[in-house]
């Protein structure tokens, strides 16, 4: 019951958290400055759990700064994609991810498409041409999809995010996710913080008595949301294979086009929906059809 009310969470989790990105970078807040609170908020909430937890070995340790590095530079990549694009256009990127994932098989390998990863990057590709507006733009579908700067930032970030899921989930085979979270949080902070030092000073001077109370509740909006949805990944990926884990993931893609709609007023709803709708069954397939 447990590891099922943690995936219900991650699915909510991390949509809700992007959300509160692209509003708080839409009142000014800077990607340094959301990176920055947010690693020091988990730090801070989970540090009973990094100064109770026994010794770990120094592998867990190479794991898990690698995936708090890529996670950082992934995470500032989608806050920059934010600001230039459309949520409900975004999320459903992350669908691409499983496509991404065959290509060093293929390279590297000689792996073989099978049909049903045929139809599952079909399904991914098809189901990305609805996330656009194409009748108003010389370019069409997937075209005008990549011709985003957006888009651009957050492929970009899909392929650092896949780095994170690997080194994380090689961190969890030598320890638990409460360590694992506590350390992936604390070390985040130490990357981010140098590189947002002027991001935090700029915003404590420029922003109004009245906008840093506003500021202030979403970014523990955000620090709630992002803590809760890595610990829940952490949680499921322990107990489930990745293949699964992933393919349940997939459901989040359609909350974000929902929240896309109702907070961001996004146009297209019904087309992105559909859209969305069919890239996560397009990445559902890819991802269990896979030979483990």
């Amino acid at each position: 019951m447990f590891l099922w009310f943690c995936i219900a969470v991650r699915v909510v989790a991390n949509p809700c958290s992007n959300a509160l990105q692209k509003l708080l970078a839409a009142r000014g807040l800077h990607a340094g400055t959301l990176m920055a609170v947010t690693h020091v908020g988990l730090t801070v909430l989970s540090l009973p759990w990094l100064v109770s937890a026994p010794p770990a070995s120094r592998e867990f340790w190479l794991w898990v700064s690698l995936s708090a590095a890529l996670a950082a530079a992934a995470n500032w990549l989608i806050i920059e994609a934010l600001q230039r694009s459309d949520l409900s256009v975004l999320g459903p990127i992350n669908s691409y991810k499983p496509v991404v994932s065959l290509l060093p098989g293929l390279l590297l390998l000689g792996e073989r498409l099978t049909w049903p990863a045929l139809s599952g990057i079909g399904l991914v590709v098809i189901g990305s041409g609805l996330l656009v507006d194409s009748g108003s733009r010389r370019t069409a579908g997937v075209t005008a999809l990549l011709a985003e700067r957006g888009v651009q930032l957050r492929f970009a970030a899909l392929l650092l995010s896949a780095g994170e899921a690997v080194t994380l989930k090689r961190a969890l085979r030598l320890s638990g996710p409460e360590l694992t979270f506590a350390a992936w949080a604390s070390l985040g902070a130490l990357f981010v913080l140098p590189l947002a030092l002027r991001s935090l000073t700029r915003n404590a001077r420029d922003l109004a008595p009245n906008q840093r109370a506003t500021a202030a509740r979403g970014l523990a909006g955000l620090i709630i949301t992002t803590g809760l949805m890595q610990y829940c990944t952490l949680v499921t990926l322990v107990a489930l294979p990745v293949g699964i884990a992933l393919a349940l993931f997939q459901t989040s893609t359609l909350l974000t086009v929902v929240l896309g709609y109702t907070v961001f007023r996004e146009p297209h709803f019904q087309k992105r929906l559909v859209g969305a709708g069919i890239m996560s069954v397009g990445a559902a397939v890819l991802i269990l059809t896979r030979p483990v």
